[in-house]
């Protein structure tokens, strides 16, 4: 049996093998209710009034405390740490040494000396990696995603958000609430309990996500509901909830740098065999045995924006070539809409039995957890992956989060997304089926205009 994920990859074989035939599904259930009344009607009311988001359960925490925390954060991220006020937050994103992509987070500074890393497992790992061997003065607490460990988490974490949050916000209050800059942050009193309230805004729309301790959930979570009656706040479960990256131009899953290469060997040892990211699968129509081939740069993925030169940290060299070298702008983040006719068409032969890779698993149609479907030029030829793909009831359309080669990545611009595995795998999602091309029409990332253009400005 293997004890961490570089045994693992040798019992497998190779990285891709291990990745390509696991059977993990692409979707891990949560506690969080699929469906409240329906997903479409979910999707919708977070464009027309007020939304409740439980994010309590599909993220892991890992709180970081000590003289060091900043450091190891400033040592780790592409992001200046330069400001960084107490009661705020950044997107933090981490590359490996060759600056390819290992993932994102929400970093929340809770104190001066404490702050608290909120997201999937990878740049989790990375992180308490890094601080557990790197030499570092912190103390760790760690809490999985609910489908990583038993019991109740640790805090619970709320939004409410839409063009209709601060009607909701205002009468839980029971006041005005204060004017809070983009993912900047307060605290509020509801139900007698202290809240940490990050402003926020999911695709765009105004809002606050708000964490405090297990413990004083249902106290909160009661108000908030409460409050909500009266202003038609809709809880949207867990299938919904995974559609608004969507809308947002968010890429949640881009694979993690850290399966393969020298420079990672000891984070693969270090990660134990039974720990999530060594259980994932990997699928679509992109296949190459070279996983390099599916590591993205920061830039591939839309963060160019928050990578800052002003600090050392691990992979600064490699970005810095990247630069020099003209192959930062190589590809951009854009949005595909996929044309109805080829999407129905596609649908319609998989009642024929043509197609056996799950696609009707609405809203969100992925069939692993690392989904790379290829991005094609009319003429056939790789052009850009697309990495997140799922139904939009706002927008009508199929959708997809993609990087695309830069002359491919101006609005308008048709191209082919591949749908199938080329060989299929073992994976229980993936039947015998045959590949369909499905025509998809360039747009922005965000798609929405709003969130294009308000989704930073002041509350």
């Amino acid at each position: 049996m293997a004890n961490n994920l570089e045994e693992a990859i040798a019992e497998a074989g190779d990285a891709h093998t291990l990745l390509w035939e696991s059977q993990s599904p692409p979707i891990v259930s949560t506690p969080v209710t699929p469906e409240f009344s329906n997903w479409r009607d979910e999707q919708l009311a977070w464009r027309r009034g007020a939304v409740l988001f439980d994010q309590s359960h599909h993220m892991a925490d890992l709180n970081i405390k000590g003289p060091d925390a900043l450091k190891l954060i400033r040592d780790t991220a592409v992001n200046s740490v330069e400001y960084f006020p107490v009661d705020s937050a950044k997107q933090y994103v981490a590359v490996n040494a060759e600056g390819e992509l290992i993932g994102d987070n929400i970093l929340f500074r809770n104190e001066v000396d404490e702050f608290q890393a909120v997201g999937i497992p990878p740049t989790i790992n990375w992180l308490q990696y890094q601080a557990e061997t790197g030499g570092y003065d912190v103390e760790l607490w760690r809490d999985n995603p609910s489908y990583g460990r038993t019991g109740d988490p640790v805090v619970y974490r709320y939004e409410v958000q839409g063009p209709g949050a601060m009607d909701v916000i205002r009468e839980v209050l029971g006041e005005e609430p204060p004017t809070v800059k983009f993912f900047h942050g307060t605290r509020f009193t509801i139900a007698g309990k202290t809240v940490r309230a990050l402003r926020h805004g999911m695709a765009g729309e105004p809002g606050f996500e708000f964490v405090g301790p297990w413990a004083d959930r249902d106290a909160v979570i009661g108000a908030i509901l409460e409050a909500g009656e009266k202003h038609g706040l809709v809880k949207v479960g867990g299938r919904a909830y995974l559609t608004n990256s969507l809308e947002s131009g968010w890429l949640p899953r881009p694979l993690p740098a850290f399966y393969s290469g020298d420079s990672t060997a000891d984070f693969r040892r270090w990660l134990s065999a039974s720990d999530i990211d060594a259980n994932v699968s990997l699928g679509g129509s992109f296949f190459s045995p070279d996983l390099h081939d599916y590591y993205l740069s920061p830039y591939d993925a839309g963060y160019g924006r928050v990578i800052k030169f002003d600090h050392d940290f691990i992979g600064r060299e490699a970005l810095e070539k990247q630069v020099a070298q003209g192959r930062a702008g190589a590809r951009r983040k854009v949005t595909l809409a996929w044309n109805g006719e080829d999407t129905e068409k596609a649908f319609g032969s998989m009642f024929h039995g043509e197609i056996g890779a799950k696609f009707i698993n609405l809203p969100i149609a992925h069939y692993a957890t690392y989904h790379y479907d290829r991005v094609e030029s009319l003429d056939g030829e790789l052009r850009g992956l697309s990495l997140h793909t799922g139904y939009s009831a706002n927008f009508r359309s199929m959708l997809s989060v993609a990087t695309v080669d830069e002359e491919f990545a101006e609005p308008g611009t048709e191209v082919v997304v591949v749908w199938g595995e080329p060989t299929p795998s073992s994976k229980g999602a993936v039947e015998d089926h045959v590949q369909v091309k499905i025509r998809a029409t360039v747009n922005p990332a965000p798609i929405d205009l709003k969130a294009r253009s308000e989704y930073r400005k002041n509350g």
